[in-house]
C-alpha cells in the first residue's frame, strides 16, 4: 500500500514539474503575440491609433472599448526616443511592453502631473554614456530604462461617456514618438 502511495505522489510531482515548465515555457513559443500583430500596422518609432475594437476582430487581446488607444513601435538600436502625449480630459495611461509582451513600466496623467506625458525612452548602456553634467539637466526630466532593444508603448485614453470619445481620440492624435537627437 506505501508503495502506491509514493508512486502516486511521484507521479503528481512529476505532472506539477512538466505543467510549470510547460506554462513558464509556452509563451516564448507563441508567434502573433501582440507585438508581431502591431508590427503589420505599425512603423518604427511613430505613434499610430488602433481602431475601435469590436467583438468579431481586436488588434489586440481584451482591449476596452471605453478606450482610445494607440500604440508606438519601438526600436532603440540607433538612439532613445521621446514621447509626448497630452493628457484626455477625463484619464491617460501609457504602458511600456517589451517585444516579448512583458510590461516593465507605467504612467498616468495623474501620476505625471502636468498637461502631458513626457519622457525619454533608452536602453540601460545609452543612459550610461549621457554625460555627466546632464544628470543636471536629466532631473527634471524622466528617463526610462527599456529591458529590451524593441518593444511597444500602448497609450490609452479614457472616453467616460461616449460623446467624450472624440477628445480621448484628438488627444491620443497629437501623441509623438520620435527619436531623440544625438548627443
Amino acid at each position: 500500500m506505501m508503495r502506491w502511495i509514493l508512486w502516486i505522489l511521484s507521479g503528481l510531482l512529476l505532472g506539477g514539474i512538466v505543467h510549470f515548465i510547460t506554462i513558464l515555457y509556452l509563451p516564448n513559443t507563441a508567434t502573433q503575440n501582440a507585438y508581431a500583430r502591431i508590427s503589420a500596422i505599425a512603423p518604427v518609432n511613430s505613434v499610430v491609433a488602433l481602431p475601435a475594437p469590436n467583438p468579431e476582430k481586436s488588434v489586440l487581446p481584451l482591449m476596452d472599448p471605453a478606450f482610445a488607444a494607440a500604440v508606438c513601435r519601438y526600436d532603440l538600436r540607433e538612439g532613445g526616443i521621446k514621447l509626448t502625449a497630452p493628457v484626455s480630459p477625463a484619464y491617460t495611461s501609457v504602458t511600456f511592453y517589451t517585444n516579448k509582451d512583458v510590461a516593465y513600466y507605467a504612467i498616468n496623467d495623474r501620476a505625471a502631473g502636468r498637461r502631458s506625458i513626457e519622457l525619454d525612452l533608452m536602453t540601460p548602456a545609452q543612459k550610461a554614456q549621457l554625460p555627466e553634467d546632464e544628470d543636471v539637466a536629466a532631473a527634471d526630466r524622466l528617463i526610462v530604462e527599456s529591458p529590451s532593444e524593441t518593444g511597444l508603448i500602448v497609450l490609452r485614453a479614457l472616453a467616460s461617456e461616449p460623446g467624450m470619445m472624440p477628445a480621448a481620440i484628438a488627444a491620443l492624435s497629437a501623441a509623438r514618438c520620435e527619436s531623440l537627437p544625438p548627443s
